[in-house]
């Protein structure tokens, strides 16, 4: 609404420029005015992403086989709304803004979000709420610093020194009991019985800062086994970012006339959003009924599965637009002119396979994300979903800046990147490195980080979720 207002009111914006000098500053007042709108979206947006996700998985009950085959159809219909709309805030919304108003270009989205908000409270009734459990990151201090001061404490010759593992309360029974594991021992020492008058006359601890459950310290080791997989998910998304960036760039010195239609060069982000639009809808619509006919079984293929097919677009996508490329800049050398005679479709491919990584790797990597935490913690596999985003743009960055460093310094040669035409770089050499980078990554996932993929869950605690539902 503010931008909207930005852009509907003259007061609120510098005075209309004829030329392109002697144009008048926005004054402070004015930038401060768009700058809060900007603000909110970003306030609005971290608010929204993390919890929405969350928000949808507590509507399933995953103590049963059929709420946990809708919770993984949810990822992959989040992922599909969520592609959907982008395509249409691309398109329509675009053309509205550019060719129509801005004022009833920004006024759609803000009128779509007032509409989410009424639905959204149309349906609260409907609702399974979880009962807050506070602040997890007061939990993983906790455990932190109780582990810390009984870090004299050998594990080895505690074996008289029983675990603090109580009983969850009833409070609690839609929440998974996390059986106690061996990775990580260090934080077992948080929950070590050293002393029992560690424990008041309830059996609860005196000093939640020294005394942590078998629950809270199992919960900091999920979260610690989640980061060698988020480090696998960056390393997708940097071949993502590729295609955002210089993907683009190819696309604006290709030829993109065809039969006399020019194809705006920004439409070609559009086919990766298509692509993996396309692949929930035959994956969810046609394979799944089709496999559960002949077999009789929910058959979904695996979060490794998934991760690795992701991983291997990801390589097969720098692969492919490393010799595009090539060719474009061949064909545009050959003819002397910036923009070069190769059709602009025969980037189709590469960037359909971008949109294919994120199919496969990026809905595997967020339903890995929010099964693989406590129900309690949801909101924050959310967060980590979307920081893995902005962390690969950051490392995305950095490689660039590197890579163009190193090449630029040798004179003999053009260097791989750096400038505004791809003419002059070799922007194949640094497409084969991110392919380079994709295959150690297809390495360092298959033997190491996919050993965190499963999460133990207390089987008497299954049990128990077990009998609860046959007497229900």
């Amino acid at each position: 609404m503010v931008l909207a207002l930005t852009a509907g009111m003259p007061k609120l914006r510098p005075l209309d420029c004829p030329g392109v000098s002697n144009c008048q500053k926005p004054q402070d007042w004015q930038l401060g005015v768009l700058y809060s709108g900007l603000g909110l979206l970003a306030v609005g947006a971290g608010g929204v992403r993390p919890c929405n996700i969350a928000f949808g998985a507590d509507q399933f009950d995953t103590r049963t086989e059929k709420g946990r085959a809708q919770l993984e159809s949810f990822f992959n219909w989040w992922y599909f709304s969520f592609t959907v709309a982008l395509v249409i805030a691309l398109t329509a919304v675009v053309y509205v803004q550019t060719n129509v108003s801005w004022v009833i270009g920004y006024a759609i989205p803000a009128a779509c979000l007032f509409s989410s908000i009424i639905i959204f409270l149309i349906g609260k009734h409907t609702y399974i709420i979880t009962k807050s459990q506070g602040t997890v990151f007061v939990d993983i201090a906790k455990v932190i610093v109780a582990a810390r001061k009984k870090r004299a404490v050998s594990l080895e010759s505690s074996s008289g020194h029983p675990l603090y593992d109580p009983p969850l309360t009833e409070s609690d029974q839609r929440v998974a009991k996390l059986a106690h594991t061996d990775m990580f021992k260090f934080f077992d020492k948080a929950a070590l019985i050293t002393d029992p008058s560690e424990l008041d006359d309830k059996g609860l601890p005196k000093n939640s800062w020294r005394l942590c459950s078998v629950q809270q310290v199992e919960q900091l080791k999920l979260i610690v086994g989640l980061v060698p997989v988020w480090f696998t998910g960056i390393g997708c998304f940097i071949t993502m970012d590729q295609m955002n960036t210089f993907g683009l760039m190819q696309a604006i010195q290709s030829n993109n006339e065809v039969h006399n239609f020019k194809i705006p060069p920004g439409w070609m982000g559009l086919i990766s959003m298509i692509c993996l639009s396309i692949w929930i809808f035959i994956y969810e619509q046609i394979y799944l009924p089709q496999a559960r006919k002949r077999s009789k079984k929910n058959i979904r293929f695996t979060t490794r599965h998934r991760i690795n097919t992701g991983i291997v677009m990801a390589i097969l996508c720098m692969v492919v637009a490393a010799i595009v490329e090539k060719s474009r800049r061949d064909a545009a050398l050959k003819q002397g002119t910036l923009v070069s005679p190769q059709s602009i479709l025969l980037l189709l491919p590469q960037f359909a396979l971008s949109g294919l990584i994120e199919a496969f790797a990026a809905v595997a990597i967020l339903e890995y994300y929010t099964n693989h935490l406590p129900e309690t913690m949801r909101t924050l596999s959310g967060a980590i979903f979307f920081l893995s985003f902005s962390a690969s743009s950051y490392l995305n960055t950095a490689i660039i800046n590197l890579v163009h460093l190193v090449t630029s310094n040798n004179g003999k040669e053009s260097p791989w990147l750096g400038g505004r035409d791809l003419n002059k770089v070799k922007l194949d050499c640094f497409y084969y490195l991110i392919a380079s980078l994709a295959a150690l990554n297809l390495l360092y996932f298959n033997l190491f980080s996919c050993r965190y993929l499963e999460k133990q869950v207390d089987k008497r605690s299954e049990s128990r979720h077990e009998e609860m539902n046959e007497a229900a």
